[in-house]
């Protein structure tokens, strides 16, 4: 398909650069069947039914920017994908400085070494030493805040807390789901008491989900490989949910992406551990989620084709245009929308 049916003109000041307080004061857009309701997060039980399952990404970004130097020459890295122990994959800033065998230092005693650099830009970078590279990226790392919010203004303290989601545990993205950062333990209570259930999966989100689409037509794009994690009692909730008849509702767009990865022609989740590099665009059958809450995505973005495979494109160009009129926010720390596709009849 064509990219450019995938766009659309966001002003600049509906970016979020902070998120909401509380979480769960974000304001969420529900397109429920051909329905669209203004609400807030904290509404989020009433539009569900009891028996519903959510599933969050239990994922935890690490800091996973960092600034160093090869000579003279100033190396920003942004780490994006385990390959080894010791070894990242990295989207460097001044790449062209940098040789196959040069090492990077980081400052803090921390450095690496440059290998095998790819046509997407990307170098492997070896961390030296004997530390675990954990620990190494506490000293020398940032937390890795998105370009469109890194470019206003710098990372501090507040987002240490405010960019990791109250299900963080399994340390290894370099993003958010941001989709969960709305929850808290008073909207978990109140989904709880609703007869809403919830599960957890594992999907270390990589720096490739901010990539612009650079080809003319979504045949040609290459999306990035992420590793993610599925146990057998996790696959055999989300079966026996739907089995039920209730509903899966992806909570952000990883998680979505996993269980759809997971997921056979069968529409049966299988236990699932490995990379995934899935690319969802219209036409797509959904065979494992019947919902997904998520917030608002860029133009001409892998996310945006995601749901408008799921609710259909035009409805979710109306959606947006909606949401810019309605002054919602935008992006990781803006406000949410919670897709309820009508059940084909």
């Amino acid at each position: 398909m064509n990219v450019d049916l995938f766009d659309f003109s966001l002003p600049p000041e509906r970016i979020a650069l902070r998120p909401a307080v509380p979480r769960d004061a974000a304001r969420l857009l529900v397109l429920d069947g051909t329905e669209t309701r203004d609400l807030q997060v904290g509404d989020l039980p009433g539009q569900l039914r009891r028996g519903d399952l959510l599933v969050f990404n239990d994922t935890r970004v690490i800091p996973a920017q960092l600034e160093g130097r090869r000579g003279d020459a100033k190396i920003g890295a942004t780490l994006h994908k385990r390959e080894g122990p010791r070894r990242w994959r990295a989207f460097v800033r001044n790449a062209k400085r940098l040789r196959d065998g040069e090492t990077v230092d980081f400052g803090h005693g921390v450095s690496a070494i440059a290998s095998d650099k790819l046509a997407d830009g990307s170098i492997a970078l070896t961390f030296t030493g004997d530390e675990p590279v954990e620990l190494l990226l506490e000293r020398a790392g940032r937390m890795p805040l998105p370009p469109y919010i890194a470019a206003k203004r710098p990372a501090d303290a507040s987002d240490l807390d405010d960019y990791q989601t109250m299900f963080a545990a399994e340390k290894g993205a370099v993003a958010a789901p941001t989709a969960a950062l709305h929850f808290t333990p008073d909207l978990m209570a109140a989904l709880d008491a609703a007869g809403i259930g919830h599960a957890t999966l594992t999907l270390h989100v990589g720096a490739g989900t901010f990539l612009p689409v650079k080809v003319d037509d979504t045949d040609a794009h290459q999306m990035h490989a992420e590793w993610g994690r599925i146990d057998a009692s996790t696959a055999d909730r989300l079966n026996a949910t739907r089995a039920a008849g209730g509903r899966v509702i992806a909570v952000g767009t990883t998680s979505l992406r996993l269980i759809e990865s997971a997921a056979g022609e069968d529409d049966v989740v299988r236990p699932f551990e490995g990379d995934t590099a899935i690319f969802i665009t219209p036409g797509y059958r959904f065979r494992g989620i019947d919902g997904l809450m998520t917030n608002f995505h860029l133009p001409r973005s892998t996310l945006f084709m995601l749901v408008s495979a799921l609710m259909g494109r035009e409805r979710m160009q109306a959606a947006y245009a909606h949401a810019i009129d309605s002054d919602y926010r935008f992006y990781s720390y803006g406000d949410a929308s919670l897709l309820l596709p009508a059940k084909e009849s």
